[in-house]
């Protein structure tokens, strides 16, 4: 065996070790999240022994951890898997380090239909719990049906795609603030809360429901890494010249993350930070093979979401920060040191 094949495998077996290291951090990190909060703290031991049955645990201990806390972090884990995903397939078949899963309007969308059931009461489920998250589920859709039109044409590139989700997040926008303006006090309160992002929204059901969605498309996009591997070294003639349709990878890969993305921030609000910074980070790790950079994002996504919960619930405990502010305060910076220490490490 030649020294770069020997080379390859040691870094193969590097990379596969440090996902292996990341995700058994997520594993622990979230049995120490399941044991905090502002009502009762558990330590970790203690929480591993009342899941696993071996320690009795009192009603009020169970109710907290299976009710309360179980759902927010099985909800961390799936919504930071998702969006970091849609993330990195935007990324790669855009072929735009900058783009995320609120670049399409997709986030704009969803914020337009929650503040159409909040201000206005105008839902697609009237009169029911679920109206906000109805109406921020569909707007999305409409989303997703005009990047479905824009695949139609054939003269349409990666850069239109950006333009125009640029273009709907500036309608969405004018409109919601046209209607902040006429709003109400307690109007304007819940659609501010809502644009937050939090994890204590949607209950267990509704959690397990988010969670065979994603898991269901995850396979699609594993399916798709070889096309985003095509695009992502020689662009669109270099995929043409090895059988991959350009135009159509990109139609299939911006409408599957548009789905993930719908399915998780029509019940949490608004996140964005993950999928920006997910995908960057795993680069970091695993390089740009999409084969192994969706898995590596999807953990990494998972772990920065429930790092992010779990102080905003313990920091200024019994005051919870949403996730989504959290993210961003704890992310941006951490974020910006890893791609300077990169860039540095590459001179």
């Amino acid at each position: 065996m030649d020294s770069i094949s020997e080379k390859h495998i040691e870094n193969g077996k590097t990379q596969f070790l440090m996902v292996l290291i990341l995700g058994i951090i997520t594993v622990f990190l979230s049995l120490f999240a399941m044991g905090q909060g502002s009502s009762s703290n558990l330590d970790m031991m203690s929480t591993i022994n009342i899941i696993l049955g071996l320690e009795a645990a009192t009603e009020l201990q169970s109710d907290i951890i299976w009710k309360l806390r179980f759902p927010r972090i099985l909800m961390a884990i799936i919504g930071g898997a998702a969006l970091a995903v849609a993330g990195s397939l935007m990324q790669g078949c855009l072929g735009n380090p900058l783009v995320s899963p609120l670049t399409l309007g997709v986030a704009s969308g969803a914020a337009l239909g929650a503040a159409f059931a909040i201000v206005l009461g105008v839902s697609v489920l009237p009169y029911s719990n679920l109206a906000i998250v109805a109406n921020a589920f569909f707007f999305s859709l409409i989303v997703v049906a005009i990047i479905i039109q824009l695949g139609s044409l054939r003269s349409i590139s990666a850069e239109s795609y950006i333009l125009v989700g640029i273009a709907i997040t500036f309608i969405s926008g004018a409109v919601v603030s046209t209607m902040q303006y006429f709003a109400t006090d307690a109007q304007l309160s819940q659609l501010a809360h809502w644009s937050f992002g939090s994890l204590s929204r949607p209950d267990l059901i509704q959690v397990l429901a988010i969670s065979i969605a994603v898991l269901g498309l995850m396979p699609t996009a594993m399916k798709w890494s070889w096309d985003l591997n095509a695009l992502s070294i020689g662009g669109d003639e270099f995929a043409i010249s090895t059988g991959v349709n350009p135009a159509e990878t990109r139609r299939n890969m911006l409408i599957l993350s548009a789905f993930m993305t719908s399915v998780v921030i029509a019940f949490t609000g608004l996140i964005g930070f993950v999928g920006l910074a997910a995908p960057h980070m795993s680069r970091l790790i695993i390089g740009n093979d999409y084969r192994k950079l969706i898995p590596c994002s999807a953990i990494f996504g998972a772990f920065l979401m429930v790092f992010a919960d779990t102080l905003g619930r313990t920091l200024f405990a019994p005051i919870v920060i949403p996730v989504g502010i959290m993210l961003s305060i704890i992310g941006g910076p951490f974020f910006m040191y890893l791609l300077l220490a990169n860039r540095g490490g590459k001179k």
